[in-house]
C-alpha cells in the first residue's frame, strides 16, 4: 500500500514538472523580453497567456504522443490527456432524435467553436450576459472531441450551467450493453441510424477555478456527477420521451481529482442508457 501511494505521488508531481520548466523558462527568457516593449502589467500578462495558453499545453501534448495514457475508457480527458468528466450517461436514437428529445426536454444544443462565437462568449462573461447555447470546451473520449452537447444554464452568475457532451458511437450484441460490445469505430457511418448509441459524460458547472498543471482559467465542476446524469433522465422521463432506462457497470463507484484546482468528482461508475421512443 504504502508503495502505491508512493507511485501515486510521484506521477503527481511529475505533471508539475512541465509547468516548472515553462516557468523556470517564462521567468529566465520570456518576461525579459515582454518587459523590454510593453508596460510591466500587459508583459506579465503577456507572459502568463504563452506560458499557460501555449508552452505549457504544447509540451504536455509532446510528453502524451511519447508516452500515452492507458486506461479504460470510463471518463472523458482534456486535449492534453488529463482525467476529466466521468462517462456516465447514453441514450440510443438517431441524431435527429437525439437533439429533438433534448430541446423538448429543456436543452439548447451548444454552438461550435469560432471566432465569432468565442468572441461572443468572451464579451457576454465579462459583461455578465446570458450566452445559453455558448460552446463547450473540447474533450475527448475514444481519441476524439465530443460529437455535440447540449446545456442549460443555471441561476447565479457566469460560469454556472448544466451540461452534457455525446460521441456517436454503435453497438454490437442486441440488449448487452458494455465496453466490448461498444463499437467505438463505426461512428461515421452510423451517426445518423436509430440505432446509434450516443456515450455521455454529463456534469455541472459552478463557477471558476484554475487548471493544476497549467494555471489555466476553467470551469469547476458539481463534484455529484450522478445527480446530473439523472437530471437529463427525470427530463426524458418527463416529456414522455423515453422508452426504457437500463444500466450497465462501468467500473465500481470512484472519486476522481479533477483538472480544477481543490476540484474533484465522484461517481458510482454506472452507464445509464435511454432508448428513446420511436
Amino acid at each position: 500500500m504504502g508503495l502505491i501511494y508512493l507511485v501515486r505521488a510521484a506521477k503527481r508531481f511529475a505533471v508539475l514538472i512541465p509547468g516548472i520548466v515553462i516557468a523556470y523558462i517564462s521567468v529566465r527568457d520570456i518576461f525579459p523580453a515582454f518587459d523590454k516593449r510593453l508596460p510591466l502589467a500587459l508583459a506579465i500578462f503577456a507572459t502568463y497567456v504563452l506560458g499557460a495558453y501555449l508552452l505549457i499545453p504544447v509540451l504536455i501534448r509532446v510528453i502524451r504522443i511519447i508516452a500515452p495514457a492507458h486506461h479504460l475508457q470510463s471518463y472523458s480527458v482534456t486535449p492534453d490527456g488529463f482525467a476529466s468528466d466521468p462517462v456516465n450517461i447514453g441514450i440510443i436514437g438517431s441524431k435527429a432524435a437525439l437533439i429533438t428529445a433534448m430541446e423538448v426536454a429543456g436543452w439548447s444544443v451548444a454552438d461550435e467553436h469560432s471566432l465569432r462565437n468565442t468572441t461572443r462568449q468572451i464579451i457576454s462573461g465579462v459583461l455578465n450576459r446570458s450566452y445559453p447555447t455558448a460552446p463547450m470546451s473540447r474533450l475527448y473520449l475514444f481519441g476524439r472531441k465530443q460529437d455535440i452537447g447540449f446545456e442549460i444554464p443555471t441561476e447565479g452568475g457566469r460560469g454556472r450551467r448544466h451540461h452534457v457532451r455525446f460521441w456517436a458511437t454503435t453497438y454490437g450484441g442486441g440488449d448487452t450493453f458494455n465496453f466490448g460490445t461498444v463499437e467505438w469505430h463505426k461512428r461515421k457511418r452510423h451517426t445518423s441510424g436509430k440505432g446509434t448509441l450516443w456515450v455521455g459524460a454529463a456534469s455541472q458547472d459552478i463557477g471558476f477555478a484554475f487548471i493544476r498543471h497549467n494555471v489555466q482559467l476553467t470551469h469547476m465542476i458539481h463534484p455529484d456527477t450522478n445527480a446530473e446524469r439523472q437530471l437529463i433522465i427525470d427530463g426524458l422521463e418527463r416529456a414522455k420521451l423515453v422508452r426504457d432506462v437500463r444500466s450497465t457497470r462501468l467500473r465500481r463507484p470512484y472519486k476522481l481529482t479533477n483538472r480544477a484546482w481543490r476540484g474533484s468528482l465522484h461517481t458510482d461508475g454506472l452507464l445509464k442508457i435511454v432508448k428513446l421512443k420511436t
